[in-house]
């Protein structure tokens, strides 16, 4: 039954591996299932609407993961998405500051503009406007994708995913904040007692993780990066207990397993409110619309292409099969989250890690899409793996995927500016959408400057013409 859906067979990989790999991907993303309602409800943990956000993320995530595995065949995971989430927030406090309304009526009034983004990707999806959009993504930044979410992989790995704030309150950041430090009584100083020792367990356990993935990798064991996090999570709890004083599992005993949905119908489930949207301004809605748009398409655009990059599910022209099928999962899910209670729902970059586990099927992806579902009921057990575990994957991950680099003519100055440029912007921005734009408007420049600008088609001018309003115009 499973190899006639998933032709696993035919994609060379085994229902053993597609487990491991959709595990794999699930622990290097649980975080996004406690993290997104602490973003969307300014951390108001346990109140209704932080359960109605929760339980959305869930639902809406399973559900574009369903779709992936179904619809596209490809071991890519869902879910909202970063930034977008941050952004959708800033959104609902600024409807709030203009209507005067509470924050769950502006949050309700926000989520009418996911739907409206979701409808008009599910058009777009069906009309294959998106697939034409990808290919008018020039090959040579394309093949810099890739190693440009390496490095955004190896920023989050190194720095803000580690979960360690600093008495100025940022996170800190391995290669500065430890590494960086003069001494360790400079980095003390900064951190305090307490917040140092929790940064060098988090260094030690991050680093330790990362070797035992790389070794296991270099030995042929197919489950490598699961068996690093879990070596990983391991000597952050035995650390946790022992220098820290702390229980990790004190979270357990006091944990609810029963799924708040009473609140969600209360709070997020269909609760729609477009006469407080359109009460800021026909204008203001379009804008943001668009703002929305255009920074999960190409977010959701670069990662399915960076990941099946790296995964050899591309052809020679750095084009995906079913392409289309994978950005209808995305608008799925979009709709579905706007329809649940939650932000823009896209393809995750730690989708990295499962296909490095040896994901090449959607059943990857319905693997991850389940244990989602699945923390509706065991979100508490989830949410005691340590950031640092996950900080392992994502910098093993990051390693592999700046190999794509080899792929790029650097005698071409049209490919190689671009790609550089995409490799400083996307960590720097945390944006793949704005890395790409940046990589495309260049690319034009070149061309156009060097007398070649022939070669370069009309929607390419067009895209790179919509960033240049994105970054200069709107507001």
């Amino acid at each position: 039954m499973l190899e006639k859906v998933f032709k696993l067979k035919e994609n060379n990989t085994t229902v053993k591996t597609e487990i491991v790999a959709g595990l794999t991907t699930f622990m290097t993303m649980a975080y996004i299932i406690a993290l997104n309602p602490n973003l969307l409800t300014g951390f108001d943990v346990g109140s209704p609407l932080w359960n109605g956000v929760f339980l959305a993320t869930c639902i809406a995530s399973f559900i574009a993961m369903v779709c992936m595995a179904f619809l596209a065949n490809k071991p890519f995971a869902l879910a909202p998405g970063m930034g977008l989430n941050s952004f959708f927030a800033v959104v609902v406090a600024n409807i709030a500051a203009i209507t005067g309304t509470s924050y769950v009526v502006s949050f309700q009034a926000a989520l009418g503009i996911i739907l409206i983004e979701g409808i008009i990707f599910l058009i777009l999806s069906v009309l294959n406007i998106r697939d034409k959009i990808v290919e008018a993504i020039p090959l040579g930044i394309r093949l810099g994708i890739a190693p440009a979410i390496g490095l955004m992989l190896l920023n989050i790995g190194l720095g803000s995913n580690a979960g360690i704030y600093s008495s100025t309150g940022g996170p800190f950041y391995v290669m500065r904040d430890f590494f960086g430090a003069l001494t360790p009584s400079l980095a003390k100083s900064s951190m305090g007692d307490d917040g140092y020792a929790a940064m060098v367990l988090t260094v030690v356990t991050m680093f330790i993780g990362f070797f035992a993935i790389v070794i296991l990798s270099h030995k042929g064991v197919k489950a490598s990066v699961i068996l690093g996090m879990l070596i990983a999570s391991v000597v952050y709890w035995i650390g946790e207990f022992v220098f820290l004083g702390t229980n990790p599992f004190a979270s357990l005993a006091s944990a609810s397993f029963i799924p708040p949905f009473a609140d969600m119908v209360a709070t997020t489930l269909f609760k729609f409110d477009f006469a407080t949207l359109f009460s800021i301004g026909w204008f203001t809605v379009i804008t943001l619309v668009i703002t929305f748009c255009i920074i999960d398409m190409f977010d959701t655009i670069g990662t399915l292409v960076g990941t099946a990059s790296r995964a050899g599910m591309v052809d020679e022209k750095g084009d995906m099969p079913k392409m289309k099928e994978a950005l209808l999962s995305d608008a799925i899910g979009t709709t579905v989250g706007s329809m649940t209670g939650t932000s823009t729902v896209t393809t995750f970059i730690e989708s990295a890690s499962g296909v490095e586990a040896g994901g090449r099927t959607g059943l990857t992806a319905l693997i991850t899409g389940i244990l989602f579902l699945a923390c509706i009921f065991i979100a508490p057990i989830a949410a005691i793996i340590p950031a640092a575990a996950t900080s392992s994957a994502l910098i093993y991950v990051g390693v592999l995927m700046l190999g794509g680099l080899k792929k790029i003519n650097f005698d071409d100055m049209s490919q190689l500016v671009p790609v550089t440029l995409m490799l400083i912007a996307m960590p720097i921005s945390g944006s793949i959408g704005h890395g790409i734009g940046i990589g495309m408007i260049s690319y034009v420049v070149i061309k156009l400057f060097t007398g070649k600008a022939k070669e370069v088609s009309v929607l390419t001018y067009v895209i790179s013409a919509i960033f240049l309003i994105k970054f200069f115009l709107v507001v």
